[in-house]
């Protein structure tokens, strides 16, 4: 192998696991057909697209209010009603993905949104 060919692995090998891809698993209702994914270039991302579901969840239910309060325990309530939600992360070591489950996604989500009112 050419050096050319190894130096994007190097890269990769090099990335912090908040840089990592992410594909996050959303299933909202018991029926496997309610299955869904998206797919993030960082966890931070991901996180970011947890959110955004869950505030466009508010305004379809609030649609006549202009501004929409809410906390994290409310995004939290929002997230126990999926029959399951989780995402795989890149692991940038061994080129694998690691699962992580809805506490994971609930403590990732709750440092997002620290870092965003700071």
């Amino acid at each position: 192998k050419n050096r050319s060919q190894q130096k994007p692995f190097i890269l990769i090998q090099r990335k912090r696991m908040s840089e990592s891809h992410c594909i996050l698993l959303v299933q909202s209702k018991r029926s496997p057909a309610s299955r869904t994914y998206s797919d993030y270039e960082t966890v931070k991302e991901a996180m970011f697209g947890v959110i955004t579901m869950f505030q466009s969840h508010l305004e379809d239910k609030f649609p006549t209010r202009r501004h929409i309060d809410y906390d994290v325990s409310d995004l939290f309530d929002y997230l126990d009603t999926f029959a399951d939600i989780g995402c795989l992360v890149l692991q940038p070591s061994t080129l694998t993905y690691k699962p992580h489950d809805k506490e994971w996604i609930k403590a990732k989500v709750f440092l997002t949104l620290k870092e965003v009112q700071q």
